[in-house]
């Protein structure tokens, strides 16, 4: 659920804020923050995700606005939007220097939800492939300046990856609470007959939990480094990056060595059925983070060139 609303406030609403007009502010950004609109960023596409650079929705120019075609993929939200922030080319070039914003919206003719898509996890999160034929968006959809909305973009994934910096420090914190909170409760014996033994397998199971918690709190530590930066106004690419790319790697795996430690062995009695459908939902959704937001490969390529490589 918190995908959907942060979609909705963390990532399609902030260019409207940042970079629309008094009458846009009106048109979209307030009955957004009154719950009266829902919005989505259309940025990936089923030929370029990570690669903004490789957009291929394109803008024409017509009398009063512009004539989009194309399609966009993985759009959280994309099912339900009353309007789509979308990234489109707007000359031939692309890339850096031709790409622009236009917020298309809900009912316009040529503007269709194609496909609700099937997920892995994050299920209580529409997730929509896009498709735009002929489409036209008015002058005043154009948000920010034309040609611009690479830089547009740009500034928003900053605050895009912290988010799911701060989303997966908060979910691996749970997730070592918990599997700590299940195996004291085994130690005492009130999980089970048998309880975790001073050593032999038992010494396993803490030196797995040991590692789930440093996993945490080095995360955290970048994250909040990174988030602190980015606050303050400085930049913070290269701390944001790492955060990104470091913490959500590492919430699945904690997620996966909990459902370890909980599934049961010949110390510790396996933990009850529904603990165990949460730890499962847990490793679900946390599959997204490596993906979503930028790929750890595109992550690393940004560190690599951060690094001056």
């Amino acid at each position: 659920m918190a995908a959907g609303i942060g979609a909705h406030t963390g990532i399609a609403t902030p260019p409207l804020w940042t970079f629309g007009s008094a009458a846009q502010h009106r048109r979209w950004l307030a009955p957004a923050i009154r719950g009266e609109k829902v919005g989505a960023l259309g940025i990936t596409e089923p030929g370029a995700g990570s690669d903004v650079a490789g957009i291929r929705t394109h803008a024409r120019r017509v009398e009063g606005g512009w004539m989009v075609n194309g399609a966009k993929t993985y759009i959280t939200n994309g099912v339900r939007a009353d309007f789509v922030v979308t990234a489109v080319k707007t000359n031939d070039a692309g890339g850096h220097r031709g790409l622009s914003f236009l917020v298309i919206e809900k009912g316009m003719e040529g503007f269709e939800v194609s496909r609700k898509l099937e997920k892995l996890g994050w299920h209580a999160s529409d997730t929509a492939e896009l498709s735009f034929q002929d489409v036209f968006v008015p002058e005043g959809n154009l948000l920010g300046e034309e040609n611009r909305g690479f830089f547009l973009i740009m500034g928003n994934f900053q605050w895009e990856r912290l988010l799911m910096a701060l989303g997966a420090v908060g979910a691996m914190q749970a997730i070592v609470e918990r599997t700590r909170d299940f195996l004291v409760a085994a130690s005492a014996g009130t999980a089970g007959s048998a309880s975790v033994e001073s050593d032999g397998p038992g010494r396993r199971v803490r030196h797995v939990l040991a590692e789930m918690a440093l996993r945490l709190e080095s995360g955290r530590a970048l994250t909040y480094r990174a988030l602190g930066l980015f606050a303050g106004g400085h930049d913070a690419i290269r701390e944001v990056t790492m955060a990104k790319l470091k913490t959500q790697r590492d919430c699945f795996d904690v997620a996966d060595a909990a459902l370890d430690l909980h599934g049961g062995s010949a110390h510790i009695a396996p933990a009850p059925d529904a603990d165990l459908a949460d730890l499962e939902r847990a490793a679900r959704d946390a599959r997204l983070g490596p993906i979503g937001g930028g790929a750890d490969e595109v992550m690393r390529e940004i560190l690599g060139r951060q690094l001056g490589l």
